[in-house]
């Protein structure tokens, strides 16, 4: 037990950030509450709506406004009629890359009471990490286009891989397959039809994996990756990835466990001489965002990852178990895993399994 005070900077965001977001601070005051630390939260009103007011995302603020604190906790970001392109390099990219957040980590697993649209799946077929590069790879500024508007229009981008950048990520990865029962590392790679990059990633995954021995490796083409995280999910642990593919892999895999809405994302900074963030893998849902009806599993268990990094380990598992309990006993699911419970419904069922 601690007694201690943790200053989260809160951006609800868009959508149905607006309503899960305060839906698991109130699951997270009530862990805190049990195990004597509190929250000194201070809100953020950065969104797509604030950019529909002022052209920008953090309107007189700027991401720099954050590093005073010990976490980030963020909702969702995008709403209709602000191009995705715009909220994504008007803040979230921003922020991952001031506060050299490098590692994006999507823990997956089949939890107790979801069905899973896989035949003949039980929850330890399903529980794997997809460790993602988070500052450089295909998600680079450097590009541009010509001859805008004419038949002659071209794009260019550029997609940048650094060793330091490529290394961090991969020995990240290692070091939390060490501490996994299965010790095993798979790198999604495409070395067969990008040229250049994705050699190197490969070159750095083999210099990197000869410092770790003990843990076992495995190296699959994205394409056939995605084919066996379908068919086997079972064999995978520990994947990292770049960028893009990384990306790519944290939406299938939360997709074959269940539900999106189930999914908890970190933004981290190892070596946490900034602020990690804390953000759910599913978007703002404005279709279904007002309603009262959003899962707010995913950004409660966001919390969960968020209490780890600020060394509250025991205070996350309780956490995670109170999940684990409502979604096995099966009484309250909301609409996407097939029931009518609402946002707060779902919130005070976890809250008392905490007890």
């Amino acid at each position: 037990m601690t007694d201690s005070t943790h200053r989260i900077a809160v951006i609800p965001g868009d959508g149905i950030g607006q309503e899960v977001v305060p839906a698991a601070q109130r699951a997270l005051e009530a862990v805190g509450e049990r195990f004597g630390f509190r929250f000194d939260w201070t809100a953020f009103d950065w969104s797509c709506e604030l950019y529909a007011r002022t052209g920008s995302m953090t309107g007189d603020g700027d991401v720099s406004d954050l590093s005073g604190f010990d976490a980030i906790f963020l909702g969702a970001i995008g709403y209709p009629g602000v191009p995705d392109h715009v909220s994504l390099w008007g803040l979230l990219i921003p922020i991952r890359r001031r506060f050299i957040q490098y590692v994006n980590l999507r823990p997956v697993r089949l939890l107790p009471g979801v069905r899973t649209p896989l035949a003949d799946r039980a929850p330890s077929d399903i529980d794997f990490v997809v460790v993602r590069e988070n500052n450089e790879g295909e998600y680079s500024e450097i590009g541009g286009r010509l001859y805008a508007g004419t038949p002659d229009e071209m794009a260019v981008q550029q997609a940048i891989f650094t060793r330091k950048g490529v290394d961090r990520v991969l020995r990240y990865g290692f070091e939390l397959a060490g501490t996994r029962p299965a010790r095993h590392v798979t790198s999604a790679t495409k070395s067969n039809g990008i040229i250049h990059t994705m050699p190197f990633w490969d070159e750095r995954f083999q210099v990197i994996a000869a410092d770790y021995p003990d843990i076992r490796t495995d190296q699959y083409h994205i394409d056939i990756l995605t084919a066996h995280l379908v068919q086997h999910p079972d064999w995978f642990d520990v994947i990292v990835a770049s960028n893009l593919f990384g990306d790519i892999l944290s939406d299938l895999g939360p997709a074959i466990a269940g539900s999106i809405g189930l999914a908890p994302g970190a933004n981290l900074n190892p070596d946490r001489s900034h602020p990690s963030m804390f953000e759910p893998v599913h978007g703002s849902a404005p279709d279904i965002a007002g309603r009262g009806v959003a899962n707010p599993i995913a950004q409660i268990l966001t919390g969960a990852m968020m209490l780890e990094q600020l060394s509250e380990v025991d205070a996350a598992a309780t956490l995670v178990a109170a999940v684990e309990r409502v979604l096995a006993a099966g009484a309250t699911k909301t609409g996407d895993l097939g029931g009518a419970a609402t946002t707060d419904d779902m919130t005070a069922a976890v809250i008392a399994a905490l007890s």
